[in-house]
């Protein structure tokens, strides 16, 4: 797996909310076909805006993230964004009670008699 994270440096104060939300919400339609995006998070701070992405293959990431969209980016929002593309071995999810290792489950290390990978 991989995550991209995305940073948009803005100036001033951190965005309304509900105004990040509604163009969020909207932007959706733009992301929902990327080939290989399996999840994206809307961010915002008083730093700015951004996303992390979650791709199934560097592939995937690295075709969206073209030559073309620092460009395409700076044009929505007046400046260029930071990306980095980082690999990812290992998740935890909680909310699953799970771990996985290269997108396979194992027995979490927490358990009694856990073997790790």
């Amino acid at each position: 797996m991989i995550i991209a994270l995305v940073q948009i440096p803005l100036d001033g104060p951190k965005r309304d909310h509900a105004l990040v939300t509604a163009q969020s919400v909207e932007a959706t339609k733009i992301f929902h076909e990327v080939k290989g995006l399996k999840r994206k998070y809307f961010l915002n701070s008083e730093a700015g805006g951004g996303g992390i992405y979650e791709f199934a293959t560097r592939e995937d990431a690295e075709a969206w993230f073209n030559d073309d969209w620092s460009d395409w980016m700076k044009s929505r929002f007046g400046v260029r964004p930071t990306l980095t593309i980082f690999d990812n071995p290992v998740v935890l999810d909680n909310e699953g009670d799970e771990v996985r290792v290269d997108g396979k489950l194992i027995t979490p290390p927490w358990r009694k008699g856990a073997e790790t990978a």
